[in-house]
């Protein structure tokens, strides 16, 4: 257990690096506020899921670190468009602050961001808390007996973590004030909201009572719009 634990926060710890490579080494700089601003609030989000997964769902640990075989490869696809998505971002980002694309950009609009990526975070941990089979790729968890979850902000959206990280994909390049980084964060919501689409049919499909679940929760990502 743990290793997997320590296991589980190397590879968080990667992926913000990996993030700070991106914005800097695109920049051609490091005196850039907005990137370690950008880096600051990844280092407080992501391992916000992973104490939440230890304290509220600590067997979810393997099966998000080693999802099984069974991932539909539609979801494969799409999740991989989404690492490139991102990682396109963060470049998109430090080139517009290295060549001046953007220009001014209101201080006050990334302030508001960064309140938007700290809660988009905090529906998708809220989202993962309640959620007893919150696995990195859409299957049906047989093996572990998947029911139909319904609690937390599953009782007024049927995908509220997908919610959370739309927010998030938008927020983000805000913070770091640029526009063309907003155009592949765009791109990124959208990737979620196509994921959302498959999953929810795939759910409808093939796991009992979700039916009846989608019929009295009938929003999917806004309650009350859609």
């Amino acid at each position: 257990m743990r290793k997997n634990i320590a296991l589980y926060f190397l590879n968080d710890f990667l992926g913000v690096l990996g993030m700070g490579v991106a914005l800097f080494w695109s920049a051609g700089r490091i005196d850039w506020l907005a990137g370690w601003a950008a880096v600051a609030v990844m280092s407080v989000l992501q391992p916000l899921v992973g104490v939440t997964i230890l304290l509220f769902q600590p067997d979810l640990l393997v099966e998000r670190l080693f999802p099984p075989q069974g991932a539909k490869k539609w979801d494969r696809a799409i999740l991989s468009f989404i690492r490139l998505a991102q990682l396109a971002r963060y470049i998109l980002a430090g080139l517009d602050q290295r060549y001046g694309w953007t220009g001014g950009f209101p201080p006050a609009a990334q302030l508001s961001a960064m309140a938007g990526c700290f809660l988009g975070y905090g529906l998708l941990a809220w989202a993962l808390a309640s959620n007893n089979f919150f696995s990195q790729v859409v299957r049906i968890q047989s093996e572990r007996g998947q029911v139909v979850e319904s609690g937390g902000p599953y009782r007024f959206v049927r995908h509220p973590a997908y919610s959370g990280m739309i927010l998030f994909e938008l927020a983000m390049p805000i913070l770091l004030a640029s526009w063309w980084s907003l155009a592949a964060g765009g791109l990124c919501a959208f990737l979620w909201f196509l994921r959302t689409v498959f999953e929810d049919r795939t759910l409808q499909a093939e796991l009992a009572g979700y039916g009846d679940y989608a019929s009295r929760v009938r929003h999917r990502l806004l309650p009350g719009i859609w």
